[in-house]
């Protein structure tokens, strides 16, 4: 008998304090946790199944309701290592295999957390069934608010939120940002769970038709509210029309890095092409140009040829030119990720100038060096440590207030945000998916089309290889390219400059969520303390 196994058959004061029966048995509850993270990894792109995530959430609840804590946090790791490991498969590309599994495993240990904290609430989930589906949602809250933070600020990737792109859920991000869209999808989770469990000793119980029946109605009333929130423009002004640059690399992988001069070169020729086109009449002149992250690995503010020939193509268009570019400096041996506005006739406007607020640990610096070069010599890839700006990308380039963020930074609530708030009318990020896939670049866009909806600002994704693409303020898509490709896409945006509910609100929804997480588990103390 293992551990999961040992599971306390309840006394008799037990089932009059109101937690009957046993949890479901180890051969059932394994593989359902299992197929909980399948069904939660086919719910995000490239799949889109978005459906599969309250099942997903459903199915672990299930598989971990009434055991030990031990039993539960194995459950949820099972859960977490099924999500995370196919998910995040792009990681160990061109970085090998390591890499990859220390960051699904990490990612993992917080669904065992989950897992764990779902068990010991079991006693309430049992004492007021209607409570259920909201423990789930709380926890769920709970759970992301700790991965997105900790450790070396946090890696949101996989949050329920992002895998609703498609869903009648998604405008409830314009209410309370991607916290409030997970507490829906794990409450929806919870819902089903609610009217699927039936008591496993105690029959008499099974007596659930006014459950289902309110269980039921508050399913379709929170799919509902998601489909009523309004969507759209906040206080939307001018249009502009917008270019982004797709210039590609010659090829995919770490060495893209070795071949600068191609990918900037790329870019500019892409740019000359485009202002051929609207010298011909065969497209309208843009107001501003966008290109992605790494456009420029050459510093263009200390390499004169870079800088001339970035130049020569923001002159060709007439349009000043957001060009993603590492910077040297400001120390010996740092570099920064910035986005730089490049206008013509004057070139670099160093007042209108954003870098990366949040690098990559382990991938744009490292963190506690020596102690992970004895995990992996794979850390001395990155040579230079990037520095972190301290401002919000907050860009104002004439035509637009562009609020910039940089590749992972979309996933990060607070990031976005701070640009809303700081002006921006637009939303832009730039990425660098040179190194990954197809499935990561679909997985970041669906990223964008949530922050699009959530403030209620027009966005766009510029990526060196793809997949680029304009989101509206609802989070539809267009102009998507494809990976591995180069592409210009012109679009027409509507600028806005007002405020949803979510901007307003910012990270309190989540605190208050996280909150209550934290009353329930206080809650479950003291009722399993008054049974002992």
């Amino acid at each position: 008998m293992t551990t999961l196994d040992r599971e306390q058959t309840p006394t008799p004061a037990e089932v009059t304090a109101g937690a009957p029966g046993r949890p479901l048995p180890l051969r059932a509850a394994v593989p359902l946790a299992v197929v909980a993270g399948l069904a939660m990894l086919a719910a995000f792109p490239p799949y889109g199944l978005w459906p599969l995530a309250p099942v997903g959430v459903a199915l672990l609840a299930a598989a971990v309701h009434r055991r030990r804590l031990r039993a539960g946090a194995g459950l949820g790791f099972l859960a977490g290592v099924a999500l995370f490991a196919p998910m995040l498969e792009w990681t160990n590309l061109h970085t090998g295999y390591l890499p990859w599994l220390l960051l699904s495993l990490l990612q993992a240990g917080y669904l065992a957390l989950l897992g764990a904290a779902t068990a010991w609430v079991s006693p309430l989930a049992d004492r007021w069934r209607a409570a259920w589906p909201v423990l789930t949602g709380l926890l769920w809250v709970g759970q992301e608010a700790l991965r997105d933070r900790t450790p070396f600020g946090g890696f949101p990737w996989g949050r329920l939120a992002f895998s609703q792109d498609g869903s009648p859920l998604l405008p409830l991000a314009a209410l309370g940002g991607a916290p409030l869209v997970t507490f829906a999808v794990a409450l929806l989770g919870g819902l089903l769970l609610t009217v699927a469990w039936r008591p496993w000793r105690d029959r008499r119980q099974a007596r659930a038709w006014r459950p289902v029946a309110a269980t039921v109605a508050a399913l379709l009333a929170v799919t509902a509210a998601g489909l009523l929130v309004p969507t759209g423009v906040r206080g939307a002004g001018d249009e502009v029309t917008v270019a982004i640059v797709q210039g590609n690399v010659p090829r995919l992988g770490l060495d893209f890095n070795a071949q600068r001069q191609a990918v900037l070169n790329n870019h500019v020729d892409a740019t000359l092409t485009l202002a051929g086109q609207v010298a011909a009449g065969a497209q309208r002149r843009p107001d501003l140009v966008v290109w992605p992250e790494n456009s420029s690995d050459i510093d263009p503010l200390r390499n004169p040829d870079a800088g001339a020939r970035i130049s020569q193509a923001a002159d060709a268009i007439g349009a000043p030119i957001l060009v993603g570019a590492v910077l040297l400096g400001p120390g010996a041996g740092q570099v920064r990720n910035a986005g730089l506005l490049w206008r013509p006739g004057t070139g670099p406007d160093l007042d209108q100038l954003y870098t990366k607020r949040h690098p990559v640990p382990f991938a744009e610096y490292v963190p506690l060096r020596d102690i992970a070069r004895r995990v992996s010599a794979e850390v001395d890839r990155v040579r230079s440590d990037f520095v972190p700006g301290t401002t919000p990308g907050v860009l104002r380039t004439g035509p637009a207030v562009l609020g910039d963020v940089i590749c992972f930074e979309v996933a990060y609530d607070g990031i976005v945000r701070d640009t809303v708030v700081g002006g921006a009318q637009l939303l832009v990020v730039q990425t660098n998916n040179a190194t990954f896939d197809a499935a990561e670049a679909r997985q970041q866009l669906a990223m964008v089309r949530l922050r699009a909806v959530e403030h209620g600002r027009a966005a766009l994704m510029a990526s060196t290889v793809g997949v680029s693409g304009f989101v509206t303020p609802d989070g539809r898509v267009s102009g998507a390219t494809g990976f591995n490709t180069a592409e210009v896409v012109v679009r027409q945006m509507r600028l806005g400059d007002g405020r949803t509910p979510a901007t307003t609100v910012g990270v309190w929804p989540e605190v208050a969520l996280s909150a209550l997480a934290v009353a329930a588990l206080l809650g479950a103390a003291g009722l399993r303390r008054r049974r002992a």
